[in-house]
């Protein structure tokens, strides 16, 4: 009898161990989905984050296009200039009507001034030696966008102070994948992929249309 005893005691310490096992195993691998589960409910609502600031940005910038492209084909129209170019510009060179200059001083592509009276102090990024650098220079201040988009087309047409031809090649190009490349090799900018930059605007936002 207490051998009997002995092997009944041994075995239900042997079931109650299993027992224990499988609660324990069960506990971590309910401890493990719930992690899990967590893990891929934080990845589902940020990613529906990510999706959503695209989306209202998306909606920001088409909003900024379709206020300044109407101004750009009737500024531009008096001019050797394509709207498509102008308004690529405008879009790259102010954040799609998000800098500062452009909200505070309706400035939109980053002209410079010398007048105190009508320009202002501000730091910007200059690509300079290979590398892009800040530094504090003087742009101009506009009443408008109209303005500014003016102002950026006669630029063009009368050339710089110390050469009047010095954007020839921009306004003899007759499609935008030419001007781009014209601002470049005119010194327009100092961004060695700028031309790159604005013909993709330009395809993403079909900009081209403006040019019809």
């Amino acid at each position: 009898m207490a051998k009997k005893r002995k092997i009944s005691t041994l075995s239900i310490i042997i079931r109650i161990f299993i027992i224990l096992v499988v609660l324990a195993v069960g506990a971590v691998g309910f401890h493990y989905y719930r992690r899990a589960a967590a893990r891929e409910e934080q990845y589902k609502m940020e990613q529906l984050q990510r999706q959503e600031e695209a989306a209202r940005l998306m909606r920001q910038r088409k909003a900024f296009i379709k206020k300044i492209g109407p101004i750009a084909r009737n500024v531009d129209k008096s001019y050797d200039l394509l709207p498509s170019i102008t308004i690529a510009q405008a879009c790259l060179e102010s954040n799609y009507g998000q800098s500062a200059l452009s909200q505070k001083y309706n400035n939109l592509f980053g002209v410079k001034g010398t007048n105190p009276n009508t320009s202002a102090v501000l730091t910007t990024k200059e690509y300079e030696n290979g590398k892009w650098v800040e530094v504090k220079a003087r742009f101009q201040i506009y009443d408008s966008y109209e303005a500014s988009i003016r102002a950026h087309a006669r630029l063009f047409q009368n050339g710089t102070t110390w050469n009047p031809k010095q954007y020839k090649h921009v306004l003899a190009a007759k499609d935008y994948k030419t001007q781009a490349k014209a601002l470049v090799q005119d010194n327009y900018a100092t961004d060695p992929n700028y031309a790159e930059k604005l013909t993709n605007l330009i395809e993403q936002f079909d900009l081209e249309k403006y040019d019809k």
